[in-house]
């Protein structure tokens, strides 16, 4: 074994052990990084030929791994456009640049000037449009993602459709005569109002009058409040006609169509109604809104993205995939906690959450970086120990070398 061979060794294991401790430096800085994976050194020998009377030194090759495929604890948070990963799968996020990418760091918020979320490494989160419904994914690119942006939604009237009427009727309450019955008469036995909305939102008060027309049988029918005068004579449509048994139940259909004054079709439904002894107790309710601007967003565990309302509905406006390759671990990390795929680490491949072995999506929480501080000051210190080793090799080998120079003088 020639000096040289001793020399190349000692280099070779200290720059081993410094790439090492590089390592360990870095998961060490980035224990509290969102969704960061820690990294390991490996090693590898690298032999030479010998022959059997001499041995020819060789080295050490390093090789990094990535323990992406390792989940980080989960912290819970108080935004709700935190998101974290429980299990297998990735974010589809873009640069500024618009270069799709991967990662598992969900801290995302609104940004300022675009509206769009993005996290804190400036990286957009990617989702699908749910305007036309349902998306057309493809299941091995990211075509068709858009930047997902409850806020450019616009503000939002739903008309009404339908309705419910329940309650009871009383038994005891009195027939109003057929000649004073509405629509021809304008004698009632109860009224009550029900509060609808029009195609753009408009409130559209309905005003229901019931009318006890003969024994176990009731009238309702509905007239626009707005226009007072129409009452008695021009209801919405034709009344309907409640029929009760001698136990007080319906014993016909019980629901009154009609259309919203400058609305949808709408079908108000009375099965909820009896006719039993005691008062009128009445309750009712229809769908539909007021024009509402969003104010907020929230996700499912399924990667749905709800645009909240400010009248608290709330709109499906978006859906996050995940994506998933077929060896995490082989991933290129780059800055920013993103992941590129390889030629090891396979192509992506596009799903929803809790969907082909993918994990969920937990909102108001954050995946923490899986560095193990214990473990990472363990490695420094066997790293420190062998990079001492082997500077100590050198060294030997430095003297050895100079006297063997001085043997000449």
């Amino acid at each position: 074994m020639s000096l040289y061979g001793v020399l190349r060794s000692g280099v070779s294991g200290m720059n081993a052990q410094s790439n090492r401790l590089g390592v360990v430096a870095d998961n060490i800085q980035n224990q509290n990084t969102t969704g960061y994976k820690r990294s390991t050194t490996e090693f590898s020998s690298l032999l030479l030929e010998s022959g059997s009377g001499s041995y020819n030194s060789g080295a050490v090759e390093t090789t990094v791994r990535h323990s992406i495929s390792s989940q980080g604890p989960v912290s819970y948070t108080t935004s709700d456009t935190d998101l974290a990963i429980q299990g297998n799968g990735f974010f589809v996020v873009t640069d500024t640049g618009g270069t799709p990418t991967l990662t598992r760091a969900g801290n995302f918020v609104v940004d300022g000037s675009t509206k769009d979320l993005v996290n804190a490494a400036g990286f957009r989160l990617m989702g699908y449009s749910l305007a036309n419904g349902d998306p057309a994914m493809s299941l091995n690119s990211t075509e068709g993602l858009v930047p997902v942006n409850v806020a450019k939604l616009a503000m939002k009237a739903t008309p009404s459709t339908t309705g419910t009427l329940s309650g009871n009727l009383p038994d005891s309450a009195a027939v109003v005569p057929a000649g004073q019955q509405p629509p021809g008469g304008s004698t009632y036995s109860k009224m009550r109002s029900l509060t609808t909305y029009d195609n753009v939102g408009n409130a559209v008060t309905l005003n229901l009058y019931l009318t006890k027309t003969g024994a176990n049988e009731w009238q309702v029918a509905a007239y626009d409040a707005s226009k007072p005068a129409n009452f008695p004579g021009t209801p919405l449509a034709a009344p309907t006609m409640l029929t009760f048994d001698a136990l007080g139940k319906l014993t016909t259909p019980a629901t009154l169509n009609l259309t919203i004054p400058n609305g949808q079709p709408f079908t108000l439904d009375m099965a909820g109604m009896t006719q039993l002894a005691g008062d009128y107790t009445l309750a009712g309710g229809a769908n539909g809104n007021k024009p509402s601007a969003v104010k907020g967003a929230d996700v499912g565990a399924d990667g749905t993205v709800y645009a909240l309302y400010d009248d608290g509905t709330r709109l499906a406006a978006f859906r996050v995939p995940l994506a998933t390759v077929a060896s995490p671990d082989n991933l290129t990390p780059h800055a920013g906690n993103v992941f590129d795929t390889t030629i090891e680490s396979g192509t992506i491949q596009l799903g929803f959450a809790k969907e082909g072995g993918r994990g969920s999506i937990q909102s108001g929480a954050l995946e923490q970086s899986n560095v193990d501080i214990g473990t990472e000051l363990t490695t420094m210190v066997e790293a420190q120990t062998a990079y001492t080793a082997n500077s100590k090799v050198f060294q030997t080998g430095s003297e050895m070398l100079d006297v063997l120079m001085n043997l000449k003088r």
